[in-house]
């Protein structure tokens, strides 16, 4: 290890530090140490596979604390290995299975429609906007019931956990407290969905999460079926990161909108999986190593942290031709496997720590260009459009300001995965 700790370095270039030091050290691994803990660095398609092979690496323990008290909880999905996490994520499936994924796009189409009508009262910040309309397209879809007089307070919280994920100091304790407040009230109703106080659809993400059963065959505790009711409301006002690079795409290449426009099939396909793997979102997944082992070199020793580098492996010059290009026609030849383009992690959903929710990101961005493409008309007034690759998750310094906005035609809904 070249430095004694390299937090502050991570800090400054979250999306560079994994790609830069590899190029340093010549290699697709290195070590170094990050908040005091020697930890190993990993970027390309290769180390992505090895990265998700369970025989080598567990999730368990892998997150950082101040991660898991504002950005995942405790005791979720995403900390669980082998069986127990197989088990556990048939119940994220379940709740995105292309019904149920078809039904949060009706909820949210009718949200966009409503938050139209009300943006035609003057300029918008349209990443503000967007946790609003998700939060109560997501709660509506989920069953959880969200009064009016509650509605901020809840935008506010799910949108915390996820914006200053990356924070130090104040806004760490900002995201923290609304984890806590959020955990509560998520507490609350899966404690009445069990009482029989509260009755949300059968098929709903509430209902399914407050009856779902271990492989012992006991109910979730209270405490982790709140974690995990929140691992469903989270994620998916998270998508608005994604939507925001959507919008500055079709400004910034009016061809690449010009054919989603003529069409909205193979070409709006092209174009919202390029928007992920060209933008940045989290810049890397964590894990520990189960077990002592040598690849390419470099020891892995037994509860080592590792990071795999997400946005490098997606800009990969071995996998990826003119990296740096926004070219979405790249997405006519489908990425090789499960390791080459992970957005959201890699490996399969049933098996790996891949995002169960990649197919909800994907149609609710396929819905939200087709919306600012036909549902709307809108203006971009002079704005700093230029990306804070200094925070977690990096956005449009901007955050998208939209101006001048009016309902259009009808639009066509994209189809269901």
């Amino acid at each position: 290890m070249r430095h004694f700790d390299q937090t502050l370095a991570f800090a400054r270039k979250p999306y560079d530090f994994i790609a830069e030091g590899c190029e340093e050290h010549g290699a697709d691994v290195f070590e170094t140490r990050l908040m005091l803990r020697p930890t190993i660095c990993m970027l390309g398609r290769q180390a992505a596979e090895i990265f998700y092979d369970d025989e080598r690496f567990i999730r368990h323990g892998a997150a950082p604390l101040r991660v898991q008290q504002s950005l995942l909880g405790h005791g979720g999905v995403q900390s669980l290995d082998g069986d127990a996490h197989r088990h556990r994520k048939q119940m994220f499936l379940q709740v995105t299975a292309p019904q149920c994924v078809a039904a949060l796009l009706r909820e949210s189409e009718r949200q966009w429609v409503r938050a139209a009508h009300r943006w035609r009262r003057g300029p918008i910040v349209l990443y503000d906007e967007l946790h609003e309309l998700l939060t109560r397209a997501v709660c509506a879809w989920t069953g959880v019931p969200l009064p009016e007089d509650e509605v901020a307070r809840r935008v506010h919280d799910l949108t915390e956990m996820f914006d200053h994920a990356g924070a130090i100091g104040p806004p760490h304790w900002t995201a923290r407290m609304a984890r806590n407040r959020a955990e509560r009230w998520a507490g609350r109703l899966v404690a009445e969905v069990r009482a029989g106080r509260l009755r949300p659809p059968g098929d709903s993400a509430l209902a399914v999460i407050a009856g779902f059963r271990n492989r012992q065959g006991k109910p979730l505790p209270a405490y982790t079926a709140a974690v995990e009711l929140l691992n469903v409301l989270r994620p998916t006002v998270a998508v608005s990161v994604f939507i925001v690079f959507a919008a500055v795409a079709l400004h910034r290449h009016p061809h690449e909108r010009a054919l989603v426009m003529r069409d909205p099939g193979a070409a709006l396909d092209w174009f919202v999986q390029e928007v992920r793997r060209y933008y940045p979102f989290f810049p890397a997944a964590m894990a520990r190593a189960r077990r002592e082992f040598t690849w390419h070199g470099q020891r892995f020793r037994r509860g080592q942290r590792v990071l795999l580098d997400l946005y490098g492996t997606n800009h990969d010059v071995r996998t990826w031709k003119s990296p740096r290009d926004f070219r979405p026609e790249r997405f006519a030849t489908p990425p090789h496997d499960h390791y080459d383009f992970i957005p959201q992690g890699g490996g399969t959903y049933q098996q790996h720590h891949r995002c169960p929710g990649e197919g909800i990101t994907v149609q609710l961005m396929k819905q939200a260009v087709l919306f600012l493409l036909h549902g709307m008309r809108y203006t971009l007034p002079p704005q700093d459009l230029s990306i804070d690759r200094g925070r977690l998750p990096a956005l449009p310094r901007s955050r998208v300001v939209l101006a001048d906005v009016s309902l259009a035609a009808p639009y066509t809904s994209p189809p269901t995965p």
